[in-house]
């Protein structure tokens, strides 16, 4: 199974109900301690909104229905692989407080991944659309939500006419995916997140 890397400083950890996540002793990091989050792999992040407030949308009939912040949130999600090159992205959803989303972290050829984790990488991962901007070197996991939360940010106080104060907590849920099957289970989560929403941890 996976490597728990949840610190116990939200109790609102999304992956509980996967049943493969443990909370571990609080520290001041929710990182997992001596990992390289530059190293090429999978992971599954999830990064809420400021005071999990409803900010992106809400889900109408089992189905989001998503606000101008949560398109410009999607919007600026499927842009990063234009701003780094080793980034390859799977499955991804917008919920009214939260989004959850796939990442794989490359070697310098887009078609490769080195790592013992996954033995290769899903046809239906998206590869980088336009010329990245940013060099060769393997970006950190930190450094590509930080980047992205940035974006949100400055295109919301660029297009909404009244766009909130703090969109952001300042940190984010990360889980390192060890295998295939993991990966099915976490692309499954994803998919259905909206269908099972009344029952979701950050429902309320």
């Amino acid at each position: 199974m996976g490597v728990y890397i949840y610190s116990g400083h939200d109790r609102s950890c999304p992956y509980e109900k996967l049943g493969y996540v443990k909370k571990l002793p609080q520290r001041k990091s929710p990182r997992l301690q001596g990992y390289d989050y530059s190293q090429s792999g999978a992971y599954f992040v999830t990064i809420c909104t400021h005071r999990k407030d409803y900010l992106f949308g809400d889900v109408v009939n089992d189905e989001m229905q998503k606000f101008r912040l949560g398109n410009i949130a999607e919007q600026r999600w499927y842009d990063l692989p234009n701003h780094f090159e080793q980034v390859v992205l799977d499955g991804f959803v917008v919920m009214p407080n939260h989004v959850h989303g796939i990442i794989f972290i490359m070697d310098a050829s887009v078609d490769s991944v080195n790592t013992d984790t996954i033995d290769r990488v899903p046809t239906k991962a998206r590869k980088p659309v336009g010329t990245a901007s940013m060099p060769s070197a393997r970006p950190k996991l930190g450094t590509i939500i930080g980047t992205y939360k940035a974006a949100v940010t400055r295109y919301a106080n660029r297009i909404l006419d009244d766009p909130p104060s703090k969109i952001w907590q300042s940190r984010y849920h990360d889980h390192i995916i060890r295998n295939e099957a993991n990966l099915k289970r976490i692309r499954e989560y994803v998919l259905n997140n909206p269908q099972k929403w009344e029952s979701d941890t950050f429902y309320g």
